[in-house]
């Protein structure tokens, strides 16, 4: 298998999981934002910080509405981490990779791309939107079951769920990061008073309510679901079985020299994170320094796999 279709493949995975993320997210926020009143402190721009692209964002539009932040997240071509351009660069990806690839994966990919390029003006109305969303997430659901049940789990699907992986535990660490401004002390007593509602949609938005509930078996708080986001191995965006998963790719490609040892490494200092020992200022430093990390690994990655022939 030659590296760069390896790479091809992995950016596939981590475009097209990118696209489901930002799908999940301005949905889930679109919920919480209606069960709050105007006064707690949540805004859209809060979308825009998940996604480091604050900046980015204030060089386009002066307001951070509704209006702006759903365009620039989901249809703004000019942005390379809006939902569209994820999808372009995912269908670029996956076509230039189709004799690796069921032929039912390029057409399900394409089909997501040509729905959204048909109905871009349906993200500036509510409702809409809502259905806008619900389609592209069944369509990134449908890809990825049916590569699970279509396609032979050889050396280029351990490379799609690598990326895929990678993805996913770095679009968790941001929402954590996130969600420890909600632990600040300087909150204010409204936001106190809705806290269980944040911290639901915070799970929902990860599709981690159901199993929270059957897992914690206690009322939602921040150091639970903390923890549970960060820590569990069983709920699939957590971070912690996110590694695990990563940790499977790699022990099931060849030539992965020191990477499952690094893996480990990172395992370990992800399990010895305890969030009840920390302020909410050093638990954002504590997330700032995981994103790092799972940056270094993918340049470890690519440094192993996508710069050299990868042998079956």
């Amino acid at each position: 298998m030659l590296s760069r279709s390896a790479e091809r493949l992995y950016w596939l995975a981590r475009y097209l999981e990118r696209t489901e993320n930002i799908a999940r997210l301005v949905s889930v926020h679109m919920n919480l934002l209606m069960d709050l009143p105007n006064s707690v402190e949540m805004s859209w721009l809060q979308l825009v910080r998940i996604n480091g692209a604050k900046q980015e964002f204030h060089e386009k539009y002066k307001v951070a509405n509704e209006h702006n932040v759903t365009r620039f997240l989901l249809v703004d071509e000019s942005y390379p981490g809006s939902l569209f351009s994820s999808l372009i660069a995912a269908r670029e990806n996956i076509r230039t990779s189709r004799d690796l690839l069921p032929d039912e994966a390029w057409e399900q990919v394409n089909e997501i791309y040509l729905f959204v390029k048909n109905n871009i003006d349906s993200v500036y109305n509510r409702s809409n939107r809502v259905a806008f969303l619900n389609e592209i997430l069944k369509g990134c659901q449908r890809f990825t079951g049916l590569l699970s049940g279509y396609m032979s789990h050889n050396h280029p699907y351990q490379f799609i769920r690598l990326g895929k992986n990678i993805e996913r535990a770095d679009m968790t660490s941001r929402i954590l990061d996130l969600a420890s401004l909600l632990l600040a002390e300087s909150r204010s007593n409204e936001m106190r008073q809705y806290e269980s509602i944040l911290w639901l949609n915070i799970l929902k938005s990860l599709n981690a309510q159901l199993i929270y509930r059957q897992q914690v078996r206690s009322s939602v708080n921040g150091d639970d679901v903390l923890n549970f986001l960060l820590l569990n191995t069983s709920l699939p965006r957590s971070v912690g079985c996110c590694l695990a998963e990563i940790a499977d790719c790699i022990d099931a490609l060849p030539n992965n020299d020191a990477l499952p040892d690094d893996l480990a490494k990172l395992k370990a200092y992800v399990q010895g994170i305890d969030i009840r020992q920390n302020t909410e200022t050093q638990l954002r430093g504590i997330l700032d320094d995981l994103q790092n990390k799972l940056g270094q690994l993918h340049d470890r990655i690519a440094n192993n796999w996508f710069l050299q022939v990868i042998a079956d």
